[in-house]
This record gives C-alpha cells, sequence and structure tokens, in this order.
C-alpha cells in the first residue's frame, strides 16, 4: 500500500470513530505493517492537510480523534441552542483541586476548601468518569486517593495535565472557573445533565490526622502558593466555617 493510499484509510478511520484511536488501534488497520513511526508521519500528514479547515485533527490523552475548531462552538452551538446546565460551585472546586493535586483523598479537598465533600460529590465526579480512586493512603483509615482520567482530558481537549490552565496565585480567574469554561465549550453529549451535590454542614469536619503524609503537587501545578493560600475562591457565604472535632479517646 503507497501512502497515499494509507493515508486515506487512516482519515477515513479517524473520521468515522465515535472515541478517539489509538497508535495500537490505528496501526491495526494496516495489519501491523505499518510501524509507529510511521504511522505517526501519516498523522502529521493529516494534521497539516486539515490546516485552515473548521475541523482539525487532535492528539488526546487516550489516542487521536477529528474535532471541530473552538472557534467555530459559538456558530454549531446555533443547532442546540440549549446550553448543558452548569456544574455546582461545589463540584468544580472539588474537580479543580483534584486535577491540580492529585491524588488526594477527601480530607486533602476538605482541608482546602473547608467543608465536607459530600459523598454525591464523589459519586457524581466518578460517574462522570472524571475522577477515580486509584489506591489508598497507607495512614489510619486508609483513605481513597483520587486522581483525574483520560476522560477528564479528552472532554477538556487536552492530551496531558501540562496543558490545564496555568495558575498563579491571586490571579483570576481562579481554577474551578477556569475549568468551567472549558468544560462548557466540550460538546454537548459530554456534559449530561447531573443533578447537583447538596453540601454537608461544616460542623462534621473533622480534625486532619496527625501523622498522615503530605500530598505532593504535580511538577509545576499546584493549588497551593509559597504561602499556603489556595488560588480557588473563598467558600459561599452560606458555607459555615469548619468546626473542628475533639480529638476521640
Amino acid at each position: 500500500m503507497n501512502t497515499q493510499d494509507a493515508k486515506r484509510v487512516l482519515e477515513t478511520a479517524l473520521i468515522c470513530a465515535s472515541q478517539p484511536l489509538t497508535l495500537r488501534e490505528m496501526r491495526s488497520l494496516f495489519a501491523d505493517e505499518l510501524g509507529a513511526d510511521s504511522v505517526r508521519n501519516l498523522l502529521d500528514e493529516l494534521t497539516r492537510d486539515w490546516e485552515g479547515k473548521g475541523v482539525e485533527l487532535v492528539a488526546l490523552a487516550s489516542g487521536w480523534r477529528f474535532q471541530s475548531r473552538p472557534e467555530l462552538r459559538e456558530y454549531l452551538d446555533r443547532l442546540h441552542p440549549e446550553k448543558p446546565p452548569r456544574y455546582s460551585r461545589a463540584v468544580l472546586e472539588t474537580l479543580a483541586i483534584i486535577a491540580y493535586r492529585q491524588p488526594v483523598t477527601r480530607g486533602d479537598i476538605e482541608d482546602i476548601r473547608g467543608v465536607v465533600v459530600a459523598s454525591q460529590i464523589i459519586k457524581q465526579l466518578e460517574d462522570r468518569g472524571w475522577i477515580e480512586a486509584i489506591g489508598h493512603r497507607e495512614t489510619p483509615g486508609r483513605p481513597a486517593l483520587y486522581a483525574t482520567t483520560k476522560a477528564f482530558l479528552d472532554d477538556l481537549g487536552l492530551a496531558s495535565l501540562e496543558q490545564l490552565p496555568a495558575l498563579d496565585v491571586g490571579s483570576e480567574p481562579p481554577a474551578f472557573e477556569a475549568l468551567q469554561g472549558q468544560l462548557l465549550d466540550a460538546p454537548e453529549e459530554a456534559l449530561a445533565d447531573q443533578p447537583a451535590a447538596a453540601e454537608v454542614p461544616a460542623e462534621s469536619v473533622a480534625e486532619p490526622v496527625a501523622d498522615e503524609a503530605p500530598v505532593q503537587p504535580i511538577p509545576t501545578q499546584s493549588l497551593l502558593g509559597e504561602d499556603g493560600t489556595p488560588p480557588i475562591p473563598d467558600p459561599d457565604p452560606n458555607d459555615p466555617p469548619p468546626q473542628p472535632q475533639p480529638e476521640s479517646a
């Protein structure tokens, strides 16, 4: 098969695929007769072929796909004028903390937000496929460690966590608003209606375990500045301040 025919096969497969295609899947189109480098060269050629058009070929966390260019989103939205519901402040703050500080436990998130993270919020993000438990911290109670998934990056149109919006302490917009904007720019089918999760009263916040190991931030990405101040917004005025519980005997 010559290069032009191979490129046409690859282009057709990418256009018809319902999900991003991995390099392994694309090689299977040619019964592995083409090496990984050859497939990458074809992808580079296709990327150049589609420059200046309304659709672009992009590399995401889980593979390659064709998608509409962001600057054309406002026109495409006219086909479906109903906007997907916005995610609640609590959900977006929780997602932002996990995205920039992963892996984290619920206790870590509660320490930053100042309120208890409702189980419904975690379940909503897990059901959406944006976060998952990747292990447990070896401390009393062995709390689950949460991290974002490839589906989260795919829905944001990103290939890696390093492409998340950069955070500067005290800068605007804060992390959760930046993510909200990107999530609303995702295809509507990726933003299915999700019920809002209610906050748990802050009186139930327990003191963090004294010997709990600190969470290491992703390189160059952190929700905390050097002074320990999180650049996410202060909690809602309706959120009561956290009240530590007395230590149990």
